[in-house]
């Protein structure tokens, strides 16, 4: 591939993961991830500031389409509605090529303790995202976190069924199941 041809970020983010899956992530240069992609190594650190962060490329977009569609629920919707609402728009957002990509994904990240630990930090982090824009709505605590608990919660199990390649539903259908069997659990708490 030419240097110059367009979405390098994209390019890199597949080289990367087809080097860790075939020699494993200890094993796995920057330098081969920018030369599979076709580009430099100065080229990847525009991009990512290690190889770490390179599987983790679209927490941003993440972020920002739960915050929009937290802000754009009904006024009077409840917290679980407007969580349901940005579940929605998140998932949507996850193409049939992406199911393909999460599922060899996952492995690479449950057989490496360090992207386990980066892992972990994006989910802390969408579900701070959430709780934020619970908070602009004026949700109260603790309401806003324990929607936004359980909102990520939900895309992460939706998430891992919507991975396994033989599953058929969509991950908007996984994650509203998930969600609703969260809130019937909250329920039987009392």
């Amino acid at each position: 591939m030419a240097r110059w041809e367009p979405n390098a970020r994209e390019r890199l983010v597949r080289a990367a993961l087809d080097l860790f899956t075939e020699q494993g992530y200890d094993a796995t240069t920057v330098n081969e991830i920018a030369d599979r992609a076709g580009l430099t190594k100065t080229t990847f650190f525009r991009h990512f500031p290690d190889k770490r962060e390179v599987l983790f490329a679209g927490q941003a977009i993440h972020s920002r389409l739960l915050t929009d569609a937290i802000a754009a629920a009904p006024a009077d919707a409840t917290p679980l509605e407007t969580v349901a609402a940005a579940l929605n728009a998140l998932t949507n957002s996850f193409s049939d090529e992406r199911r393909e990509f999460s599922a060899r994904l996952r492995p690479v990240i449950a057989g490496h303790s360090e992207l386990q630990e980066r892992a972990v930090f994006k989910r802390v982090g969408l579900a701070a995202t959430m709780t934020d824009a619970l908070h602009a709505r004026g949700v109260p605590e603790p309401t806003a976190s324990l929607a936004a608990e359980l909102g990520i919660r939900a895309f992460y199990l939706a998430f891992d069924q919507w991975a396994d390649l033989t599953n058929q539903q969509t991950f908007t259908e996984l994650a509203r199941r998930a969600l609703d069997d969260f809130r019937a659990a909250l329920v039987t708490l009392n």
